[in-house]
């Protein structure tokens, strides 16, 4: 299959495809007379793992790592995967069943306790803060929240807004050349805005890290995907040749 097709038949964009192999993480064989990329059914079996693991939380650098491990096992994988699936399944059961119970609540033919009200509902981890204490620190992250904090709730939303803009701009700007001037401009105004307001200093190889993260955390791809199709994958360039033009 070609990368069209394979687009097709999974719903994931070329362009993510083509990071998949520009990162190694799925490298199909290119066809010796046009070097186009050919999908194999050991490509798609691969893809499909990638594809589970995702859905479990993974990062595209730790999957990458996993599979390329000579000790790796798809059946302890296949263990990790089920787990995790039939504990979103009953989480989301569990809220869907909370969603029907509040609706009879608005008719007023039941009563919910504050208890029920909130069944199914998870927010004692927050992955994001997570991965970014991982990467930069325990005190880096705190003087970040603490800068927020500050702010107020009206001063968050304004950030949370501007954020929002500054996304929807950059995927306007997605089928350029991540390294045109006009692209390099506007990932200039987004370092810069992260620096004015975050309460901590990017380094241009911090800016560069935290591109590649919207890339190797599914989490983030899927949340800044909402913007534009791809748009992850084209920050990840765009910020790493303004990190370089710093430098």
């Amino acid at each position: 299959m070609n990368t069209n097709e394979v687009a097709g038949l999974t719903g994931l964009s070329v362009r993510t495809l083509h990071h998949y192999d520009a990162i190694g993480l799925l490298c199909p064989q290119r066809n010796p007379e046009n070097g186009y990329r050919e999908y194999s059914e050991e490509n798609l079996d691969r893809l499909q793992q990638i594809l589970f693991f995702r859905e479990c939380g993974f990062p595209l650098s730790v999957i990458r790592e996993l599979m390329e491990n000579p000790e790796f096992d798809r059946e302890q994988a296949f263990q990790v995967q089920k787990a995790y699936l039939v504990h979103e399944r009953r989480r989301i059961d569990t809220m869907l069943d909370t969603l029907l119970k509040t609706h009879k609540t608005w008719k007023g033919e039941i009563t919910m306790t504050p208890k029920e009200k909130f069944e199914g509902f998870d927010f004692s981890k927050n992955p994001y803060e997570e991965e970014a204490r991982r990467r930069w620190g325990d005190e880096t992250v705190q003087k970040s929240n603490d800068t927020l904090s500050a702010l107020g709730k009206e001063g968050q939303e304004k950030i949370a807004h501007q954020m929002e803009d500054i996304f929807r701009t950059l995927a306007q700007c997605r089928q350029l050349p991540p390294d045109s001037p006009e692209v390099l401009e506007k990932v200039g105004q987004f370092y810069h805005f992260l620096n004015d307001n975050f309460g901590y200093h990017y380094s241009p190889e911090a800016f560069a890290g935290l591109g590649q993260m919207y890339v190797d955390d599914s989490r983030f791809t899927e949340n800044i995907d909402k913007y534009g199709e791809g748009l992850s994958a084209f920050l990840a360039q765009a910020m790493k040749h303004y990190a370089d033009t710093l430098n």
